[in-house]
């Protein structure tokens, strides 16, 4: 009997969780629909205003991580606070949270992965440039394969730290998310 993910350091967590890409899964689409139903069912008295598949997994044929995040847009009326107890008391540990934003996570267990993995991004209305970001690449596949090749080069470099492999594609995911508003104008 190990210790309990709250007892890990960050180093053990990240020994224990480390990076990994697999070739694109059909299966992401399914798993999301799960979810969502999932949550949409959880947080049905809850003013939310969309809930969305966002992440590599929702890019078309690219290698990610089994994960599946989950973007989940409440209204500006709602306690943030409030839906993500919800969701917290329903199987979902808090990772991390700031005043507008908060991340929880499913399938984090002490023997490692499980079967099922999912993000949830908890954001207000509007805070949703990963929606742009997935869309650009879906619309633009030569720039999917650009992304998914960084990633495969930062798979290994940073396999056992998850902030630097992340910080690592912050200027990629940045520019293109800027030329997708441009394509696409006010779409969400």
């Amino acid at each position: 009997m190990g210790k309990e993910l709250s007892e890990m350091s960050l180093s053990e967590l990240w020994e224990l969780f480390p990076i990994f890409l697999v070739e694109h899964n059909d299966e992401w689409k399914s798993d999301y629909k799960e979810i969502e139903e999932f949550l949409g069912n959880l947080l049905s008295d809850y003013p939310i205003t969309r809930v969305s598949h966002i992440g590599s997994t929702a890019i078309n044929g690219i290698w990610a991580k089994d994960i599946v995040d989950v973007l989940i847009e409440i209204s500006p009326s709602a306690m943030l606070e409030e839906v993500a107890q919800t969701i917290e008391q329903n199987g979902f540990i808090r990772m991390s949270s700031d005043k507008n934003r908060i991340s929880l996570n499913r399938g984090y267990t002490k023997e490692g992965f499980a079967d099922k993995v999912y993000h949830v991004h908890l954001r207000y209305e509007g805070d949703n440039d990963e929606l742009y970001f997935r869309d650009y690449l879906n619309a633009h596949p030569n720039v999917a394969r650009e992304y998914e090749a960084l990633k495969m080069e930062l798979w290994k470099k940073y396999e056992h730290n998850r902030d630097a492999y992340t910080e690592s594609k912050s200027d990629f995911i940045r520019k293109w998310t800027s030329e997708a508003v441009k394509e696409f104008g006010k779409r969400y």
